[in-house]
């Protein structure tokens, strides 16, 4: 069982809000405290989109197909999780911290994951496909007990 120690990290993240929280308490009792919080605005593509899907005429048939519209609100989505490894990388660069949890919506984990540099996925002690952005905190602490094999 692996245990957060004092001056470990947590990232809670969706696709537009993000929470960095730091350990304050010892690795028997979790006492998280925020230390950044970021977020983006991003509307839905129907707000964001300006245009109409494109057409297509084929050459052999009098058929017409559309082509599917850019999901904007999934693309900045996933720029904010590059942004989070970005800032990540600089953290643990910089030697801020040792130990990460990460606890992220599927999609963002899964861009996260692609994104993160060796330097930060040495230090991941624990990833968990769940969004808890919007959680107090103490069930935040209790997600993170969880991930990391402790029964709190």
């Amino acid at each position: 069982m692996t245990k957060l120690k004092n001056g470990g990290w947590v990232l809670i993240a969706d696709g537009e809000k993000a929470l960095f929280l730091v350990n304050d308490g010892d690795d028997a009792h979790l006492n998280l405290r925020v230390v950044r919080k970021d977020e983006q605005d991003n509307p839905p593509t129907r707000e964001q989109g300006a245009n109409r899907p494109g057409r297509v005429f084929g050459s052999a048939s009098p058929n017409v197909s559309a082509f599917d519209d850019t999901d904007w609100h999934d693309l900045a989505k996933e720029r904010f999780a590059a942004d989070l490894a970005d800032l990540l990388y600089s953290r643990a660069h910089a030697g801020r911290f040792d130990q990460l949890v990460i606890i992220a919506a599927p999609q963002v984990l899964g861009v996260l994951r692609s994104e993160l540099h060796s330097v930060v996925t040495d230090k991941i002690l624990a990833e968990v496909p769940k969004q808890l952005t919007n959680q107090p905190m103490d069930q935040i602490e209790k997600q993170v007990a969880a991930a990391l094999g402790d029964a709190a």
